[in-house]
């Protein structure tokens, strides 16, 4: 660990995947036969983190086979276009990370991914919004011999989908727009494949919604539980799977390690107050400051963690410095004279990437993406499979007879 404050404990990963997921993951490859752009939303403070690894494969082969489709059909015939086949990567809610670290990580993200496009925005921020609907737009008109564009917008829960696609249909449909998707700031509103919402008339762009999914699993051990308590803190999990006091721990190590000298969390507190790894003095102090009181004059914690989860989620992602790290997921630490320029944040965070995939590939070999009921599952599936094989091909084989 980064930091001279030790990591509180922290609980098993939550599993959350309701059924509605499952049906959209079995039914995503028919989408994408049909999809031109895909969209995949993640959260800016969780960059890494908010990957559903899920999608990686199922996208690979939906791009592969695209560009097979259009060498096909160029050998075929002269006139041919070629299929579309764009991924971007967007990064939403940029305004709850630090500018600054912004262009380094696309940088880092460019050299482990030079096939992904990467854009971050905010639906508060026009220009990012004007951005990204100039480049659906001119994807379309690159390849005039399609009449129109499908862009598949697929993510973790409560990245924001439903929000940038009405914030898009703004920008790109002249006068005023109705609000075409239903929001919420708590995850799993959307549960089912969206009508399609125009995006753009000239050219013709249209949209679908779809349900945020999860992992399946979050994985084992620490680094599992360390998962899940990232997305219980930006809101990506179910409501109420994780204990309020909890996240406020986690979070309160988090701004410790992030600067130990003068964590964020200072401003909140009474001035003089040092920095403190003990979340019950810490949200004791914060609850008397905020006049959260029980009966009798005692501090209400709860309602303490409460406040002091919003006030990040809200304003406290975006504090942090160039010295210790980026977001819920980037942490270095550097001496104070130290060069911390943007290519050696951009270094720092390239280390940060290739550490993540190699741990995720390690765990994927072991087993680690999915847990043993799943496993079990998986495998009494196959068993029931093979035996209606079997049934199937005794029928058969008496109808020749």
């Amino acid at each position: 660990m980064l930091s001279r404050f030790l990591p509180p404990p922290l609980p098993p990963p939550q599993s959350w995947y309701p059924g509605h997921m499952t049906q959209f993951s079995r039914i995503l490859p028919n989408l994408l036969a049909r999809t031109d752009v895909v969209l995949e939303l993640r959260d800016a403070r969780l960059p890494i983190s908010s990957v559903n690894r899920n999608f990686e494969g199922v996208l690979n082969r939906w791009r592969t086979e695209r560009v097979q489709l259009s060498k096909h059909a160029a050998a075929s015939s002269s006139h041919a276009g070629a299929r579309v086949a764009e991924r971007i990567v967007v990064f939403n809610k940029r305004d709850l990370v630090p500018e600054w670290g912004i262009t380094p990580f696309q940088n880092a993200m460019a050299a482990k991914f030079p096939d992904q496009r990467t854009m971050f925005v905010s639906w508060n921020r026009p220009k990012d919004l004007k951005a990204l609907s100039g480049l659906l737009v001119n994807i379309a008109r690159e390849h005039p011999h399609i009449p129109e564009v499908n862009v598949l917008v697929v993510g973790m829960p409560n990245v924001g989908k439903s929000t940038l696609l009405n914030s898009l249909r703004d920008i790109g449909i002249p006068g005023p727009t109705p609000k075409a998707l239903r929001t919420s700031a708590q995850p799993g509103l959307t549960r089912a494949l969206s009508t399609r919402l125009k995006l753009s008339i000239d050219p013709l762009v249209y949209s679908y919604d779809t349900p945020g999914v999860m992992l399946p699993f979050l994985g084992r051990g620490e680094r599992g539980a360390e998962r899940g308590i990232k997305l219980a803190l930006i809101a990506g999990i179910k409501e109420g799977l994780y204990d309020d006091e909890a996240l406020a721990a986690y979070l309160l190590y988090r701004l410790n390690a992030l600067h130990g000298t003068d964590p964020a969390y200072l401003a909140l507190l009474p001035m003089g107050t040092p920095p403190t790894d003990d979340v019950h003095d810490f949200l004791g102090l914060l609850a008397l400051r905020l006049g959260m009181l029980q009966r009798g004059g005692i501090p209400d914690l709860v309602r303490a963690a409460r406040w002091f989860v919003r006030w990040w989620r809200e304003k406290g992602g975006a504090l942090s410095t160039r010295s210790t790290g980026w977001g819920l997921d980037f942490e270095w630490r550097v001496a104070a004279n130290v060069d911390v320029s943007d290519a050696a944040v951009q270094a720092h965070m390239e280390e940060c990437i290739e550490r993540y995939v190699a741990e995720d590939a390690r765990e994927e070999e072991e087993g680690g993406a999915i847990s043993a009921t799943q496993e079990r599952k998986r495998i009494r599936e196959d068993k029931l499979a093979k035996r209606a094989l079997r049934v199937k091909g005794r029928l058969a084989a008496k109808r020749g007879g």
